[in-house]
């Protein structure tokens, strides 16, 4: 019985799965993101997860990634246990990374700086040249598989997702890292760096890197410029762009700057499409892509901090929901990728709060 709807139609022989990390000192406003323990460990979430999606634990950096106030474990935990099942491929992109990663770390560059805060009026440094090094990054991993999964790691990327939707047009309502969503917080700055650059919603809809520019995060041009760069290669490759509401924003920038979208969907988890201060089903209808919708069941996991998922903390994340669609998509079933969450925790003595 598949636990993604609808079941995934197509069949990979060569997966791979791509993560690209990426910092916004706007994830540094005190209360915005539950990426971290504090809005200050934000910074060093990306470079954790990639250590723990490569090696199943952490390396360099000084704490686990985790989010208050129940400790639950980062997504990344679910995407480390989808390729321990499946065995697939995985790289990862530094797209603006404050943070570096142990060196062991698969890592593919795209020259990126790290996103500022946004109320600051200027969001991204150039996302024209990161789409266009990413869209080289795509072509030249393309020969190596026939379905990418893209995931990203940025913490405070749910705000600027949702600035980047207004100013193209978008009624944008985002999800959240935490528990209950800083909604009043999340509009607020989002409101304040718009009027900052007298910006109202839609008037950048021709101009979508102007958007990025102003309101988004690195994080968005290299994921649709590695789109881009897949579909050059080949115009009907199977692309799963893995991810919530902020992946409905780089799929809105992708669409704006005309990137062939043929056989690109979305693949999130249960979380998101339920967290009702988010309006992901209505994105995903206006902005006509077709969205994978996996359910673990973490609700009977033996680990409280695995069942916290399943009453709202944390509910998307280093590409959670594409690695979900991934292991089904390989034949395995929810009890078996919930057991393989339990290990991964194990491990790493997480979620036994």
């Amino acid at each position: 019985m598949s636990w993604t709807t609808p079941k995934p139609e197509y069949h990979a022989k060569k997966p791979l799965y791509i993560c690209v990390l990426s910092n916004t000192k706007t994830s540094q406003i005190p209360g915005l993101s539950a990426a971290g323990k504090t809005a200050e460990l934000t910074v060093y979430t990306p470079a954790g997860d990639s250590e723990l999606m490569h090696t199943g634990n952490i390396i360099s950096v000084p704490v686990m990634p985790m989010t208050p106030p129940y400790d639950t474990p980062t997504p990344a935990v679910i995407t480390r246990s989808a390729l321990n099942l499946t065995k697939t491929a995985h790289v990862f992109v530094n797209a603006g990374l404050m943070i570096l990663p142990d060196d062991s770390i698969p890592m593919l560059n795209v020259g990126a700086k790290t996103g500022e805060d946004i109320t600051t009026g200027k969001a991204v440094h150039d996302p024209k040249a990161i789409f266009e090094a990413a869209k080289k990054v795509g072509y030249e991993l393309a020969p190596t598989t026939d379905h990418p999964i893209i995931g990203e790691s940025i913490p405070g990327g749910t705000t600027t997702a949702m600035g980047v939707l207004l100013a193209l047009g978008y009624n944008a309502r985002v999800s959240s890292s935490a528990d209950i969503n800083p909604v009043e917080l999340k509009c607020r700055v989002v409101g304040d760096s718009m009027k900052k650059n007298n910006i109202t919603i839609g008037s950048l809809k021709d101009d979508p890197l102007r958007a990025v520019e102003l309101l988004g995060d690195p994080m968005m041009p290299a994921v649709a410029g590695l789109v881009a760069g897949f579909k050059e290669f080949d115009p009907d490759m199977n692309i799963i762009m893995a991810g919530g509401t902020q992946m409905a924003a780089v799929y809105a920038v992708a669409k704006h700057m005309g990137v062939d979208l043929r056989n690109v969907d979305l693949a999130t988890t249960r979380y998101v499409t339920d967290d009702k201060t988010a309006n992901f089903t209505d994105l995903s209808k206006d902005l006509g892509f077709k969205a994978y919708i996996s359910d673990p069941g973490f609700g009977k996991s033996k680990l409280p901090g695995i069942q916290r998922y399943d009453t709202g903390t944390i509910k998307e994340g280093a590409g959670a929901g594409g690695a979900m669609y991934l292991a089904n998509m390989m034949g395995f079933s929810d009890d078996e990728f919930r057991e393989e969450v339990e290990k991964v925790c194990a491990v790493l003595k997480a979620g036994a709060v």
